[in-house]
């Protein structure tokens, strides 16, 4: 099953131009945007796989913003593929990896234009989680069963004041805004052969920069579920970003980050894809 958000309704996904609008095809009993959705996520399963023909509706992918867009708790995990970990001239972490947040008035649907701040913005491109269920104290076995679906994402970073003393801003240098871009819909996990090995990744103008597969996290899905609800309870639609590969440009020779007039196009395998547009401000104070 695949849900996108197209102008804020909440539509189960037919094809790449196809939809149905699902509180119009449930008579009002779900919807219509998708946090109310997932808070009722096992009866919007159970009525999707008795659906009948219904009406369609256009999917005008101009105005699919992203599959959770309020969700009450974002995560962010960081050097979670040992290979980013090296090529940030760290060691791979041996517990949890680092985790952070980012805000939600940084997200955005899958095609935009990003308006560049000061400073060095860099990419990386990432498999997001979308909650489904109430998680607390799970076990790492019963993980997916938590999961509405995945998505793709991209964790734009600002990476002088995300790195500037005495103490790093991560969250903060993570958030300008339409730097959590992510879409292009959710995909529930039993559409794949395999959820915890999909590839993913982006280039830049055309010229690949990362390319990956997920089977390499250091902390898989299920295990991210699992550690994250030890600490806290996932609530329904809640996100998280799980970590990007090796590629990004700050960890290039020489370094290399996102220009005004450049695209950025990014994938992950049987979800689809993002394309970001960046353009310089016209004013800086």
């Amino acid at each position: 099953m695949r849900i996108a958000n197209l102008d804020h309704r909440a539509v189960l996904v037919l094809d790449d131009e196809h939809a149905v609008d699902i509180a119009t095809a449930s008579n009002g009993r779900f919807g219509p945007g998708l946090p109310a959705v997932y808070d009722a996520w096992d009866q919007v399963v159970a009525w999707a796989a008795t659906l009948g023909e219904t009406e369609v509706v256009s999917l005008d992918r101009t105005v699919l913003g992203p599959p959770s867009p309020s969700p009450r708790q974002v995560f962010a995990v960081g050097l979670n593929y040992r290979a980013h970990a090296a090529e940030s001239g760290l060691d791979a972490p041996a517990g949890l990896p680092p985790v952070f947040t980012k805000y939600v008035s940084s997200f955005t649907g899958p095609d935009s234009v990003v308006t560049l701040p000061a400073g060095n913005v860099d990419w990386e491109i990432e498999l997001v989680v979308v909650i489904g269920r109430e998680a607390h104290n799970v076990a790492e076995s019963d993980a997916w069963a938590h999961v509405a679906g995945v998505t793709a994402g991209q964790d734009l970073s600002e990476r002088i004041s995300q790195l500037r003393g005495p103490a790093p801003q991560f969250g903060l240098a993570k958030s300008f805004p339409g730097f959590s871009p992510q879409g292009p819909w959710l995909v529930t996990p039993d559409e794949f052969a395999d959820p915890d090995d999909l590839e993913l990744g982006c280039a830049v103008d055309g010229e690949q920069v990362q390319k990956a597969r997920t089977r390499d996290l250091i902390f898989p899905v299920p295990r991210l579920v699992a550690e994250l609800s030890r600490t806290v309870t996932l609530h329904p639609g809640d996100v998280i970003f799980t970590g990007t590969p090796a590629g990004v440009g700050m960890g290039r020779e020489p370094r290399r980050f996102l220009r005004a007039g450049e695209t950025l196009h990014s994938w992950v395998e049987g979800i689809g894809e993002l394309h970001q547009h960046f353009v310089e401000a016209t004013h800086r104070k």
